[in-house]
């Protein structure tokens, strides 16, 4: 039977299937093939067994047994058991594509299909890992004769119309997916269903002191210092390890807190969760009117000159963000204002060590910079890229700090930067663009230098700031 990548065989189907391109990046492995196997009880997709997987396999069943008493399975992935006690690892992605051809409780449909332990899947289930559509993604022109055979049967008009679950929708509206909430969840023969195996884990939550990092209880929110390595509200496949989920529990609030803005895993400082969901509504309202002010504390490698940063940003929803001093139509604005940039040590080994601080080959780890920022937009990533663009990437940003370190080695690397080349060809600027991207490294794995120091709103009527910033501290 044919091949076809994972990345490709969902690429047509992505977008009504909700699936983020950066997930669809980490399955395509090395662009190594996926292989489909069918039987009478599901059409799954699966890793094949090539070398570089099966070494992928082996350390996810190192790791996994590493924090549990099972053994390794004959096919190269670990017996699973139960999602806690948390790895201190995470796991290789694995993600498995099913065809329900029997109705029934979702749980056991999954516990036969992928000979899965019934406590296993209802904590896939609990953690939000797993997904459902009502009609399987089409697949792309690359399939196979026998992957189109499947699909074609799963779809046929005849077959659809006996499920009133789809009449009315489109095939685009039929292929949404959604969370399977419950064990019990019954899905119907022809139902795609998405399982994450391995979600992303935060086993920093179970180390933190959730309420000594509660800044304030109000009547409709509350004000959290987020730890490092934590997520504000939940990714893709984990919404039960979330600062919103361990915040509530820390408070013994009988009502789940809400999530009103973001900042990403490896930044600590000051989130607001809402308590309802009409001041949700109220305090988003008031980020679209420019109402809440942020300010942060950024440590970089290099000095900035005080005053305002201008930069363009690719509107790409996938990092790494690409900017440019120069204006491209419909790339966005991104503004902040450096307030103040003072000389500090570099922090210590012992803190570097606590923080899970990667070593990027910064050339000069004597001092490093704290930088005092007003943020006048608030883009994802805006001042990882913009500090990065400005030649003093943040301590620890393993994704930035390389391409800064690229371009001040190798000047016009960048396509976008100060030095860039002058393309006409288009070819030519996109192969640049993939040489640029090529350039950054990985997301951090736990903290760098980057602080949301304090946020009001209302012209300064609430206000509140974040503890210590962890390059301070003085207890590594």
């Amino acid at each position: 039977m044919g091949s076809v990548t994972m990345a490709v065989m969902l690429a047509s189907g992505c977008r009504s299937l909700g699936m983020p391109m950066a997930l669809l990046r980490t399955l395509d492995i090395s662009h190594s093939a996926l292989i489909k196997h069918y039987n009478k009880r599901s059409l799954k997709w699966c890793h094949p067994r090539s070398s570089h997987n099966s070494a992928l396999a082996s350390e996810s069943s190192r790791v996994y047994s590493n924090n549990s008493t099972t053994t390794s399975s004959l096919n190269g992935y670990p017996k699973y058991d139960r999602l806690l006690p948390c790895p201190s690892q995470n796991c290789p992605p694995r993600v498995e594509h099913l065809v329900v051809s029997e109705g029934g409780p979702v749980s056991e449909y999954i516990c036969k299909a992928l000979d899965f332990p019934p406590l296993f899947v209802a904590d896939l289930i609990q953690f939000g890992a797993v997904y459902y559509a009502l009609v399987c993604p089409q697949p792309p022109p690359t399939a196979t004769q026998e992957e189109i055979r499947i699909f074609k049967e799963a779809t046929e008009p005849s077959v659809l119309r006996k499920r009133s679950s789809i009449k009315g929708k489109t095939i685009r509206e039929a292929q949404k997916t959604f969370r399977v909430t419950h064990v019990d969840q019954f899905v119907e023969a022809g139902t795609y269903l998405r399982v994450h195996v391995h979600p992303k884990r935060f086993p920093r939550c179970y180390e933190i002191d959730w309420r000594s990092r509660i800044i304030a209880v109000a009547e409709s929110y509350v004000i959290l210092d987020k730890p490092v390595g934590t997520s504000v509200g939940g990714t893709t496949d984990n919404i039960e390890e979330t600062c919103a989920t361990f915040a509530t529990r820390a408070l013994g609030l009988t009502t789940p807190l809400m999530t009103t803005h973001q900042i990403d895993n490896c930044t600590e400082g000051c989130v607001v969760f809402a308590r309802t969901k009409e001041y949700c509504s109220v305090f988003h309202g008031k980020i679209r009117e420019k109402k809440v002010k942020k300010l942060y504390l950024a440590l970089a490698a290099a000095p900035v000159q005080c005053g305002i940063i201008s930069h363009y940003m690719r509107p790409v929803n996938r990092a790494p963000r690409l900017i440019s001093e120069d204006y491209f139509e419909r790339w966005h604005l991104c503004q902040l204002e450096v307030m103040e940039c003072r000389k500090v040590p570099w922090p210590t080994t012992l803190i570097q060590d606590k923080f899970c601080i990667e070593d990027c080959g910064w050339p000069s780890q004597d001092y490093a910079y704290e930088c005092t920022i007003n943020l006048l937009t608030g883009k994802t990533h805006q001042i990882r890229a913009q500090f990065a663009a400005c030649k003093a990437p943040l301590v620890g940003d393993s994704m930035y700090m390389p391409a800064a370190l690229a371009e001040m080695a190798n000047p016009g690397v960048n396509p976008f930067g100060k030095h860039k080349k002058d393309l006409i060809d288009e070819g030519e600027k996109e192969m640049a663009t993939l040489t640029w991207i090529e350039q950054h490294g990985k997301e951090p794995s736990v903290a760098i230098g980057l602080q949301a120091c304090q946020i009001s709103w209302d012209d300064g009527d609430h206000f509140y700031k974040a503890g210590s910033p962890w390059w301070r501290c003085e207890n590594a």
